[in-house]
C-alpha cells in the first residue's frame, strides 16, 4: 500500500469536493465458486481501494463529512480464521496504516446508517455491480435490487480524483505494464502450428504468476480474433492462422496493465495478412502521434479510423471518400470497436461509474453502432492513462447482415470483403500516460511492425 498519508488526502479532498453527508463505500466480499468455502480468488472493490488500501474481505467504510468521521466496519480474525490462513497483521494494525483510527464492528454498520438518515443526513453511495452490493444497499437503505439512485456528485468526486494518475499511482502502473509485456513476449516465442490456445495461454498466465501478480482480466488467446473478446481456448493453431493475444498482469496493490499482439503462426505473415496488419498499425501509429493534452480523444479515433478506411480502400475493400465513409458510420464493418480506454485500478478504469462521466466527463455518448463503443472520447489530460488499441476485424455474422440490408453499399465492396471472410482480426495494444506536453509509452515496448514480430518468430 502507499503512505497513509496519500490515503488521508485522497479522502480529504473527497469530503472537500462533496461537502456534506454521508459517504458510503461498499466493501467486496467472499464469493463461491460452488459451494462457500471455494472462493473465487478475491479482488477488493477498486474505489474501496483508492480511499482506504485495504484489501480484505469482510469490510466497508464510511465517511461522515458533516461529523468529521472516518470509519471502517470489520471485524478481526478469530483463532479459526488464524489457524486457517495464518498470523497476519490485526485489522487494527492494518488500518492504522491507511490512516483510519476508528474501526468498529461489522455488525454497526446498519444502525450507524440509520441514525444518519434519522438525522436527515444525505447518504450517498456509488453504483453497484454485485449481487452482495445491492443486497447490502436493500438492508441498510431499503433500495430494492434495479431500484438504486446513485449519488451523481459522489461519482463525479472519485471520477475526478482516479482519472489523473499521481507519481506513485504511475510507477505502479509501469510495474503492471512491464510484467505484461513480458507475457507477450513469450507468446511471440512460443506459437506455433499445432498447438492449442490454452497451451499459449497457459505459458502466457505463468509468466503473470512467477512475478507474484494475478491477471488484470481472462486472458484472450484465439485464433478467432474477429470475436472482439474471444476467451475460449480449445482450438488447435494451424499454418497460415493469426493468434491474437490480449492479456494483462495486476499488481499487489491492484493497477493493470492491458495489452493485445497479434502473431502469424507461421514465422512470417502471408502477403494478405501483412497487407491488411501493416494498415492496422499505420492506423495505431496516427493515433499515437496525436495524443497529447487538449486534444478529443474522439477526434483521435475519427482519424485512427479514416487512416483504416484509406487504407483497406487502396485493396478495394472500401469506395468513395474515407471520412465521409467513417462520419456515415461504414467503418464500423471493420472496426465496430472504441480506440481505447482509461486504465488504472480497473482494466476499464471505472467502468463500473459510468463511461458517460469518466469518458466523457458527463456529454451524451453517440448512439451510432461502432463509435457507440468508444469508452473514451473526452479531451485529453496531463495524468490520464490510457490503452490504445485499433484494430480490424471481419466478423462474417455482420458482413451478411450488413449486406442483406444493403448497407453503406456506396462506402462497401461486399464482393471484395466477402472473400476475406475467414480471416479473423487483427488487434495490438499499448498502454500511454498522457504528460505535460504529449504522451509516453508505459512498460517496455512489445513489436508492433511486421519485421519486428517477424525477427521473433
Amino acid at each position: 500500500m502507499f503512505d497513509k498519508k496519500i490515503y488521508a488526502g485522497r479522502r480529504a479532498e473527497l469530503k472537500k469536493t462533496i461537502g456534506s453527508g454521508l459517504l458510503l463505500f461498499v466493501g467486496n466480499d467472499d464469493s463461491g465458486i460452488n459451494y462457500a468455502g471455494n472462493t473465487y480468488p478475491f479482488r477488493q472493490d477498486s474505489t474501496f481501494l483508492y480511499y482506504f488500501g485495504l484489501s480484505r474481505e469482510g469490510l466497508d467504510a464510511v465517511i461522515d463529512i458533516d461529523g468529521d468521521k472516518e470509519i471502517i466496519f470489520g471485524d478481526e480474525l478469530t483463532i479459526d480464521d488464524i489457524v486457517w490462513m495464518g498470523a497476519q497483521p490485526s485489522l487494527t494494525e492494518k488500518c492504522q496504516a491507511v490512516g483510519i483510527a476508528d474501526l468498529r464492528p461489522r455488525s454497526e454498520i446498519a444502525g450507524f446508517i440509520d441514525a444518519a438518515r434519522r438525522r436527515g443526513q444525505t447518504v450517498h453511495y456509488l453504483p453497484p455491480y454485485r449481487a452482495e452490493h445491492r443486497l447490502k444497499l436493500l438492508d441498510w437503505l431499503d433500495v430494492r435490487p434495479g431500484g438504486e439512485s446513485p449519488s451523481v456528485s459522489f461519482i463525479l468526486g472519485v471520477v475526478n480524483q482516479r482519472n489523473y494518475k499521481s507519481e506513485e499511482e504511475v510507477r505502479e502502473i509501469e510495474k503492471a505494464c512491464i510484467v505484461t509485456a513480458d507475457m507477450h513476449l513469450k507468446a511471440y516465442d512460443v506459437v506455433r502450428p499445432g498447438m492449442r490456445e490454452s497451451e499459449v495461454a497457459a505459458q502466457v498466465a505463468a509468466v503473470a504468476e512467477a512475478a507474484g501478480y494475478p491477471l488484470s482480466f481472462p486472458i484472450i488467446a484465439t485464433i478467432d480474433g474477429q470475436t472482439l473478446h474471444n476467451h475460449y481456448h480449445g482450438n488447435v493453431i494451424h499454418s497460415g492462422d493469426l493468434f491474437l493475444l490480449d492479456a494483462g498482469a495486476e499488481t499487489e496493490m491492484g493497477y493493470a496493465g492491458d495489452m493485445s499482439s497479434t502473431i502469424p503462426a507461421d514465422r512470417t505473415f502471408t502477403a494478405r495478412q501483412r497487407e491488411i496488419y501493416d494498415i492496422a498499425v499505420a492506423s495505431h501509429e496516427a493515433a499515437v502521434e496525436r495524443l497529447r493534452p487538449g486534444v478529443s480523444f474522439e477526434s483521435i479515433y475519427d482519424h485512427s479510423v479514416t487512416v483504416i478506411m484509406e487504407g483497406l480502400k487502396s485493396l478495394g475493400f472500401v469506395k468513395g471518400d474515407a471520412a465521409e465513409a467513417v462520419r456515415a458510420g461504414a467503418h464500423a464493418l471493420f472496426m465496430p470497436c472504441g480506440l481505447g480506454h482509461m486504465m488504472g485500478l480497473d482494466v476499464h478504469d471505472m467502468e463500473n461509474l459510468g463511461e458517460v462521466y469518466v469518458g466523457y466527463g458527463g456529454r451524451p455518448k453517440s448512439a451510432q453502432f461502432g463509435r457507440k463503443s468508444l469508452r473514451l472520447g473526452r479531451e485529453l489530460e496531463p495524468g490520464f492513462v490510457l490503452t490504445i488499441e485499433p484494430g480490424i476485424y471481419f466478423i462474417p455474422e455482420l458482413i451478411d447482415l450488413w449486406r442483406g440490408e444493403g448497407k453503406f453499399k456506396d462506402f462497401i465492396n461486399y464482393d471484395k470483403v466477402n472473400t476475406y471472410r475467414d480471416f479473423g482480426g487483427i488487434r495490438n495494444e499499448e498502454d500511454y500516460l498522457i504528460t505535460a506536453t504529449g504522451a509516453r509509452l508505459l512498460g517496455k515496448r512489445i513489436p508492433l511492425h511486421a519485421a519486428e514480430v517477424e525477427a521473433l518468430r
